[in-house]
């Protein structure tokens, strides 16, 4: 990506120009939280100013709290929000499975304009990432044996978190990135109760074909469509093995009377 000298620009001093152009990127996801900065050098390239700028700007990161500095190893972007050890609201909804199907109507809304988005605005480098992560996912879910549970979950989030990078909208990313342990827990659900059932199984790997083939053809509709279907046919099927599950437990405590 090409871009004009921040030093030639008028206006705020070229710092203040490089801290800005650097938020812009965090922003938008170019540079996520936990990541390592590339080198002064590199960074002077691409930002087309003198190391000198280059430096106040970072220190102007560091004094808000936006990146953090490590001896011997540079510049990192900081945690932009609070983790969820961090939250007694993320405890409770870990901790009580109810939450469940809110969460899968979270997902419903973000996911499906996120897909939407991401087919409309994403650039060729955002389908190739698209397409590494489906390709990872699908590559283990035809070749793993025995298929660990957890490690599906993560294929399958890396997979959605790429498709919504690739709407560009850095409000709805980040949303969707302070929610990870709670979206991993919906994931990882879905696919212990039924990832192991064939018919679950064929459903959501095809789904996620579908979707993947959808955003990377930029056909924006029927992504958004095929991303609601994939959670509204999910949570009917949590919704089912849920009630199955209350029709076992009254039937196993009728049993006990008559023992």
């Amino acid at each position: 990506m090409r871009m004009t000298s921040l030093e030639t620009t008028l206006g705020r001093r070229a710092p203040e120009q490089v801290a800005a152009r650097l938020e812009e990127l965090i922003l938008e996801g170019v540079f996520r939280p936990g990541q390592l900065l590339p080198s002064e050098r590199r960074l002077c390239e691409r930002l087309h100013v003198s190391r000198a700028s280059l430096r106040e700007g970072l220190r102007i990161l560091r004094s808000k709290g936006i990146i953090e500095t490590r001896q011997g190893r540079g510049s990192v972007v900081a945690s932009l929000l609070p983790t969820a050890q961090q939250s007694p609201l993320m405890h409770l909804f870990r901790d009580h499975p109810r939450t469940l199907f809110d969460l899968l109507e979270v997902r419903a809304l973000l996911e499906g304009e996120s897909a939407y988005l991401a087919a409309r605005r994403g650039t060729a480098m955002d389908r190739v990432l698209i397409t590494r992560r489906y390709q990872a996912m699908a590559d283990y879910v035809a070749t793993a044996d025995p298929l660990e549970v957890e490690q599906l979950a993560r294929f399958d989030h890396a997979f959605h978190l790429a498709v919504s990078q690739a709407s560009h909208n850095p409000v709805l990313v980040h949303t969707l990135q302070s929610l990870t342990d709670l979206l991993l827990s919906s994931v990882f659900a879905s696919v212990k109760h039924l990832y192991h059932r064939p018919a679950p199984r064929a459903m959501i790997n095809h789904q996620h074909e579908q979707l993947f083939q959808a955003v990377v053809t930029q056909d924006a509709d029927r992504a958004r469509r095929i991303a609601l279907e994939h959670i509204g046919s999910i949570t009917e099927l949590l919704r089912e093995l849920d009630v199955e599950n209350e029709r076992l437990e009254r039937s196993s405590m009728r049993l006990e009377e008559w023992i």
